[in-house]
């Protein structure tokens, strides 16, 4: 089977409705309220307990979430030196549910940043050998801890681009300490920082204030904190808190976008996205900054 998503991800948006006052389980959400893709980031922590009726999913079988009009998934391969459990069978599950399958690595501050590129970059190397892919492409992500060096955010880029070819992308948290130093570096290195799209983390609108920096209120006003992007290309909206062992949904919902807080008739929290572009601009984003697979 050759790669199926180009004509899927030009009809999501009108296979995908708001649902109905009272059937929230039952029926398939919107994309967003702008219309943007959504994509789905798990790791071994993943699937959530079940929290209420609807459909479940499983690193076996995530036929629930492309059912649901989520259109990637992007699995955790490793975190400060230590490989993702679960890593391979759910991109196995995405790829043949005919979702973007992609990898990221949680980059820790007690193991070498070139270290772990390494280990990334074998991990998603071994991943992309590992089958026949129907996908074009294994989209590749660095995922910075709050208190990450500077030196270790560029080592961690330029060794993965050294490797593969690819330019990581960037996810950061609301992070004062990360504002203050990815925005007060020189311009020089501004410009390389840019090479990698930013993801960024949200979660209300109202949340990461502190001693330097108010809350940013919306993706926007993350952005501009930063200092050194134009704009977002990924939003990670929608998380969970950890309370004695359980999760609850956490999810942003304020001014113009408003995300329930479950992803159309799942029965449990994930941790969800939007791409801040068109679903054409999405598959190109995704060749560019991703392993080839064919």
């Amino acid at each position: 089977m050759r790669w199926t998503l180009f004509l899927p991800l030009a009809c999501l948006l009108t296979q995908c409705t708001s649902p109905r006052p009272g059937s929230e389980a039952t029926s398939l959400p919107p994309t967003t309220p702008q219309g943007l893709p959504q994509i789905i980031n798990v790791s071994a922590y993943d699937p959530k307990e079940k929290q209420r009726e609807g459909r479940g999913y499983s690193e076996h079988d995530v036929s629930a979430l492309r059912a649901n009009c989520a259109v990637g998934l992007i699995a955790r391969a490793g975190k400060g030196g230590n490989l993702d459990t679960k890593c391979a069978s759910f991109l196995t599950s995405a790829d043949r549910a005919g979702m973007l399958p992609g990898v990221y690595y949680r980059l820790q501050t007690h193991v070498d940043a070139v270290a772990q590129a390494d280990q990334f970059v074998n991990r998603a190397l071994a991943l992309a050998r590992s089958r026949s892919w129907n996908a074009p492409a294994l989209l590749l992500c660095g995922d910075f801890d709050a208190q990450s060096r500077l030196s270790d955010i560029l080592r961690f880029m330029e060794r993965v681009e050294a490797r593969t070819g690819v330019v990581p992308v960037a996810y950061l948290e609301n992070s004062q300490h990360l504002k203050l130093l990815l925005g007060g570096a020189d311009a020089a290195t501004k410009a390389r920082l840019r090479r990698m799209p930013y993801w960024l983390a949200l979660y209300a609108h109202d949340s990461g204030a502190g001693p330097v920096f108010p809350a940013p209120g919306n993706p926007r006003g993350l952005v501009n904190q930063y200092k050194v992007w134009s704009d977002w290309t990924l939003w990670q909206y929608g998380g969970v808190d950890w309370e004695r062992g359980h999760s609850r949904p956490k999810v942003y919902n304020h001014g113009s976008w408003r995300f329930s807080p479950y992803f159309g008739n799942m029965d449990r929290p994930l941790e969800r996205n939007v791409f801040n572009g068109s679903q054409a601009e999405l598959l190109s984003f995704w060749q560019r900054h991703g392993l080839k697979l064919h």
